[in-house]
């Protein structure tokens, strides 16, 4: 199937455009992950820890969280 027939399907609708791709291959530059190491404070490990249980969720969870926040404010 060529570029123009799958869009034809796309704007019709009369596809799942979607089994036409290998998914298992799919890739999505600049998002994947990379691991880092900080030391912080036993006081804002505790304060990360309370705030991930209330909101339920993990500690990496919320820093990942607070960052991006911050992050797309810049």
């Amino acid at each position: 199937m060529n570029a123009e027939e799958l869009d034809r399907k796309f704007d019709d609708g009369e596809d799942n455009i979607l089994e036409h791709f290998d998914l298992s291959t799919l890739k999505r530059p600049g998002l994947e992950p990379q691991r880092i190491e900080i030391s912080v404070p036993q006081w804002m490990v505790a304060a990360l820890d309370r705030e991930a249980e209330q909101l339920g969720i993990q500690r990496d969870a919320i820093i990942k969280l607070w960052l991006a926040e911050r992050l797309n404010a810049i």
